[in-house]
C-alpha cells in the first residue's frame, strides 16, 4: 500500500462521452436539510445536472447506488453551477445554473418517501434571465455591501458584465481593452471584482466604480462616446504576470489574536507555470514556479496563523498540497482533476472531491488506512561473531570506495537510454529532391542522410528533430518514431538540398532525438553530421583573376590539390594539381592554387564571404592529409594582412537592411493608422441616416491600401534580403575566425572564445540583432583577458541593455582594437586568472590589419603569376628564395610580388 496515494471513500462515473470543466461542480447543503452536510452537484456540457449525497460504501453496494439524489437532463449545455443566498426575502440556499444564453436559479426540495425507495427529491425553477450575449463564466457574493443575499455577476464571450441583484437585472459594463475572456471572482473584503486580461495581466475592478461608469448598452462608437453619461472603466489596480491565468480564487482568514482586526485577504492566480499570491491591494505576497502542468486549485485555511494551504492538481494525476509555497503532501489520483472542492458528509468531514474532464467524481482522503497486521516473534538465534565482523568489513571496504570517487557535480544516470548516430552517403542522390532544379544553370543535388536510433531501454514514441543551416533544407525535419524495445533499433532517412539562391556558412546539420525514460525524466539525445561540400559546388574551371584573395602558409612541401580534392577534379590539367576551380551553386566561382616554389596555398574569389567554405575545406582535409603520411608537426598559418575592410563591407550591408527592415515597420504602422482612420470616417457616413457626400474618402482609402500592399511587399523582400545578408555575414565572421587562428597559432579553446565572441546569434531577431550582441562580448574581451593595464579593466564600455545602434563605427573600432590587442600578445580567455593584464612584448604594426589593394590582380607582377603556377618554369633568384621562407612570418604588410 503506498503512502502518497488518494484513499477512495466514494466515487461514480458520470455519464458516458460527457465533458465535464472547472465550473461544472460545486458543493453546499443545496437542499437546506440543515444538517450542516453538503451535497455535491454536478453539471456537464451536455446538459445533465446530477445532485449526489455521498456517503460510504457498504459490502456489495453499486458504485452510486443511494448517493444520487437527482438527475435532470437540460436543454441547454451547462457551463457552471453555484450554491448561494440568489432569491430575494428567503435566507435558503439556491442553486443557480448559467447556460450559454440563459441564467437560471432553481430550488431543491425533498419530500420523505413512504416506500421502501427512500426519500424523493424535485427541481423548481424560480426564476431565470435571457441573455443577450453568450456567457462564458460567473462570480457571485455580496455586491455593494448587501448583507442576507447574494448578487450574481456573468461575463459574456465578449468583454461584458452582466449584473443580476436576484430577479432583476441590474446594469451591464465592458471590459476595457478586451480580446479573450478570462477567470473572474469577487472580493468581498474590498468590493471588487478581478480578472486576469488578454494582455496578461491581473486587473481589478471595485463594484462602485463600476455602477458608475458608462452605460454598456449605451455604448457607441469612439467619436460619440464622450456625448454619453457615466464615467470612463478604469481598473483600481493592475499586475503584470507574464502569462495566461487558469483559475482566480478568494480567500478571507480572519486573525485569532486579535478578534477586532478585520479579516486578511489573499487573491491566489493560478498560471500555466506559476503560482501567484496576491494582496487585495494587487502586492505579490508570494510566487511559486511550478515544475509540472497544472489543471486545478483551491486555496483553504490553514490551522497554521498567517499560512494559507493550497490543493493543487496537475496533468501528471496528482493532488499536492501546499502550506504557502512549501509542499506538504502528495498524492496520487486515478485520473487528472479538472475541479477540486473541500466537503464535509456525515461519516467524515473535510472530504477532497475532485472532478476529471471524462466524469471521474472522485470524494477521498490523504493518508494510511491503519494496519493491523504485527509481526510475529523471531525465534533467537546466535549470533556467529566472526561472520558478522567479516561482512562488516566488507560493507566499509565498499562505503570508502564509494566516498573516495565522490565528485561535487553529480553523475548521470547509468541507465541504457538512446543512441543516435548519422551517416551521410558518400554519393549524391541519383534523381534528386530539390524543389528548386536549377540555379545558374547548374542541377541542384540533393544527398540522403540515414539516421540509426538505438535503444537499450524502452521508450514510447521518441520524436527526432532535424536542423540544418539556411538555406539547406530537409525533406522532413520532424519525425514522430515508433516505440522502441530495449535492445531494438530503427532507422530513419532524409534527404538534404540548397533551397535558396546563396551559400549556408555551414555544412553541419544537427539531430536531436527527445524522449523519456523509464522512470519518466526527460531526456535528449543529439548527434551531429557533416554534408560534403558537393551539395553546394561542383567542379569548374580555374580562373587566373579575382577580387579577393586568401593566402595560406604551411611548413611542408605542398600537396598536389588533385589529392585534397580529388572529387573536384575534371580534366588532366587538373590532375596536375597547380590550380583547382570550383562553382557554387549560388553563381559565385572560386580557384585554389597551389605554389610550385613554395609552400603556400592561395583561394581567390570573386565575394569575400564565398571563401570561407573552400579555406575551411583545405585546412581540414591538408591536416588530414599530411596525418595520413605520419607527419606531427604539420601547421597552417596566415601571414596577414587581415581582411577587416572587406569584411566590414559586409558588415554594414547587413547593418543598412536592418534599418531598412525598421524604416518599412514605421512606415507601415502610420499607413495602417492612415488606414483605420478612413475606415472609421466611411462607416460613419455610411451608418448615418442622412446621406452626406463622402468627399473622395473612398479615393484615400483605396490609395491607402495600395501604400499598405507596397509596403508589405517591400518589407517581405527586405525580410529576405536580411536573412541572405545575415548568412554571408555569419560565413564572412567563420572566415575571420579561422585567419586569426591561424595569424596567431590559436588553440582550440581560444578560438572558440573568439567565435563565442564574434557569432553570439544563430539569427537575426528584432529585439537583438548580430551588431549589438558582438558589440558588447568583444568589449567583455577588450576590458577582461585583452585589457592592457589595471586601469583599462575599470572602464565600462556599456552597462545599459542592449539596443540597435545608429551606426557601425563603434563596433568596427572595437572589432580593430582585438586585432590589435592579439597582434600585441594577448591570450583569449574566459578563466580568472586571464583576465590579469597581458604585457605587451611587441608592437606589431597596424598596417597588418589594414588590407590593402593589393587584393587587385593589377596589383601583382608577372613574376607572382609565375609563382604560383601560371607559367611551368619557377622564377629564379632572390625572389625565389623568399618564397621558398618556411613557418609564420610576423603580420606585416607583404612585397609586391609576394601575392595575395
Amino acid at each position: 500500500m503506498s503512502l502518497f496515494k488518494a484513499r477512495d471513500w466514494w466515487s461514480a462515473v458520470l455519464g458516458e462521452g460527457e465533458e465535464f470543466d472547472q465550473g461544472c461542480l460545486c458543493v453546499g447543503d443545496v437542499d437546506n436539510s440543515g444538517s450542516g452536510y453538503d451535497k455535491v452537484v454536478v453539471g456537464s456540457y451536455m446538459g445533465m445536472l446530477r445532485v449526489f449525497a455521498p456517503h460510504a460504501r457498504q459490502p456489495g453496494e453499486g458504485p452510486a447506488a443511494g448517493a444520487q439524489l437527482l438527475e435532470v437532463q437540460m436543454r441547454d449545455p451547462i457551463i457552471q453551477v453555484e450554491v448561494g443566498k440568489f432569491v430575494s426575502c428567503s435566507e435558503l440556499l439556491h442553486l443557480a445554473v448559467l447556460h450559454p444564453r440563459r441564467l437560471s436559479v432553481y430550488a431543491l426540495s425533498g419530500m420523505a418517501g413512504n416506500v421502501e425507495h427512500g426519500d424523493q427529491y424535485q427541481l423548481r425553477l424560480v426564476y431565470e434571465h435571457n441573455l443577450q450575449r453568450t456567457a462564458c463564466c460567473m462570480t457571485f457574493g455580496p455586491f455593494g455591501g448587501v448583507t442576507g443575499h447574494h448578487f450574481i455577476c456573468v461575463q459574456s464571450m465578449d468583454g461584458m458584465l452582466m449584473f443580476f441583484e436576484q430577479e432583476s437585472y441590474a446594469f451591464g459594463r465592458f471590459l476595457p481593452a478586451f480580446l479573450m475572456p478570462g477567470p473572474l471572482c469577487y472580493c468581498a473584503r474590498t468590493d471588487a471584482f478581478i480578472t486576469v486580461s488578454s494582455t496578461r495581466q491581473v486587473e481589478c475592478y471595485r463594484y462602485e466604480t463600476l455602477a458608475v461608469a458608462t452605460d454598456a448598452d449605451t455604448r457607441q462608437d469612439s467619436e460619440q462616446r464622450g456625448k454619453s453619461s457615466g464615467k470612463r472603466l478604469t481598473a483600481d489596480w493592475t499586475l503584470v504576470l507574464g502569462e495566461q491565468a487558469l483559475d482566480i480564487c478568494v480567500l478571507s482568514t480572519s486573525n485569532s489574536t486579535s478578534p477586532s482586526t478585520s479579516a486578511a485577504c489573499s487573491i491566489f492566480v493560478l498560471g500555466e507555470r506559476n503560482l501567484f499570491c496576491l494582496r487585495d491591494n494587487g502586492q505579490i505576497r508570494f510566487m511559486k514556479k511550478l515544475e509540472f502542468n497544472p489543471s486545478c486549485f483551491l486555496p483553504y485555511a490553514s490551522v497554521a496563523e498567517g499560512a494559507t494551504n493550497l490543493l493543487l492538481g496537475n496533468h501528471n494525476n496528482m493532488l499536492l498540497v501546499y502550506q504557502d509555497t512549501t509542499l506538504k503532501w502528495a498524492a496520487q489520483l486515478s485520473c487528472t482533476p479538472v475541479a477540486v472542492r473541500v466537503a464535509n458528509f456525515p461519516e467524515l468531514k473535510g472530504l477532497v472531491v475532485t472532478l476529471s474532464s471524462e466524469g471521474h467524481l472522485l470524494c477521498s482522503y490523504m493518508g494510511t488506512d491503519p494496519s493491523f497486521f504485527t509481526a510475529p516473534k523471531v525465534d533467537a538465534r546466535e549470533v556467529n561473531y566472526e561472520e558478522v565482523d567479516a561482512e562488516m568489513k566488507a560493507l566499509q571496504k565498499v562505503i570508502r570506495k564509494a566516498t573516495k570517487n565522490q565528485d561535487i557535480i553529480p553523475r548521470p544516470e547509468t541507465e541504457a537510454g538512446l543512441t543516435v548516430t548519422a551517416k551521410v552517403s558518400s554519393t549524391l542522390d541519383n534523381v534528386s529532391q530539390a524543389l528548386i532544379t536549377e540555379m545558374n544553370g547548374l542541377p541542384v543535388p540533393s544527398i540522403t542522410v540515414k539516421v540509426r536510433v538505438s535503444s537499450g531501454s524502452a521508450v514510447q514514441s521518441p520524436r527526432m528533430c532535424v536542423c540544418v543551416q539556411p538555406p539547406l533544407t530537409a525533406t522532413q525535419d520532424q519525425f514522430v518514431l515508433d516505440s522502441l524495445g530495449s535492445g531494438s533499433h530503427l532507422t530513419v532517412a532524409f534527404s538534404v538540398f540548397l533551397n535558396g539562391h546563396y551559400t549556408p556558412a555551414d555544412l553541419t546539420g544537427d539531430i536531436a532525438v527527445t524522449y523519456s525514460s523509464p522512470t519518466g525524466v526527460p531526456r535528449v539525445a543529439q548527434c551531429r553530421f557533416t554534408l560534403p561540400l558537393l551539395l553546394v559546388c561542383c567542379p569548374s574551371q580555374a580562373s587566373k583573376n579575382a577580387k579577393y584573395k586568401i593566402t595560406v602558409d604551411t611548413n611542408k612541401p605542398p600537396a598536389s590539390l588533385s589529392e585534397v580534392f580529388p572529387e573536384f577534379v575534371r580534366t588532366c590539367e587538373d590532375e596536375e594539381g597547380g590550380a583547382l576551380g570550383f562553382q557554387l551553386l549560388s553563381g559565385t566561382r572560386l580557384t585554389a592554387l597551389v605554389s610550385r616554389s613554395s609552400q603556400r596555398y592561395r583561394i581567390q574569389s570573386e565575394r569575400f564571404e564565398d571563401i570561407w567554405l573552400v579555406a575551411k575545406e583545405l585546412v581540414q582535409r591538408l591536416d588530414r592529409h599530411y596525418a595520413q603520411q605520419g607527419v606531427k608537426d604539420f601547421t597552417s598559418t596566415f601571414s596577414g594582412p587581415v581582411p577587416l575592410q572587406e569584411y566590414f563591407d559586409v558588415v554594414d550591408h547587413h547593418f543598412e537592411l536592418r534599418v531598412n527592415a525598421g524604416r518599412y515597420d514605421d512606415l507601415l504602422s502610420e499607413r495602417a493608422v492612415q488606414f483605420r482612420a478612413v475606415q472609421r470616417r466611411l462607416l460613419t457616413r455610411f451608418k448615418d441616416k442622412t446621406p452626406a457626400p463622402l468627399h473622395n474618402l473612398d479615393t484615400l482609402m483605396e490609395g491607402t491600401y495600395r501604400q499598405v500592399m507596397a509596403l508589405a511587399d517591400a518589407a517581405e523582400e527586405n525580410r529576405a534580403a536580411l536573412v541572405e545578408a545575415f548568412a554571408r555575414l555569419r560565413s564572412s565572421t567563420h572566415l575571420l575566425v579561422l585567419l586569426l587562428s591561424l595569424w596567431q597559432r590559436l588553440g582550440a579553446e581560444q578560438t572558440a572564445v573568439l567565435e563565442a565572441a564574434l557569432l553570439p546569434l544563430l539569427q537575426d531577431t528584432p529585439q537583438l540583432g548580430w551588431e549589438e550582441s558582438a558589440d558588447a562580448a568583444v568589449s567583455h574581451l577588450l576590458r577582461t583577458c585583452l585589457s592592457r593595464s589595471s586601469k583599462d579593466q575599470a572602464v565600462s564600455f556599456s552597462t545599459a541593455q542592449l539596443s540597435m545602434p545608429k551606426d557601425t563605427s563603434r563596433l568596427k573600432k572595437h572589432i580593430t582594437l582585438l586585432c590589435d590587442r592579439m597582434a600585441k600578445g594577448g591570450r583569449l580567455s574566459l578563466s580568472s586568472d586571464a583576465n590579469a593584464p597581458t604585457p605587451v612584448m611587441t608592437q606589431a604594426p597596424m598596417s597588418a590589419l589594414v588590407c590593402p589593394r593589393q587584393t587587385h590582380p593589377s596589383c601583382l607582377s608577372s613574376r607572382s603569376q609565375e609563382t604560383w603556377g601560371y607559367l611551368r618554369q619557377p622564377p629564379p633568384g632572390p625572389d625565389r628564395a623568399h618564397l621558398n621562407q618556411s613557418g609564420p612570418r610576423s603580420p606585416s604588410l607583404r612585397p609586391a610580388d609576394g601575392g595575395g
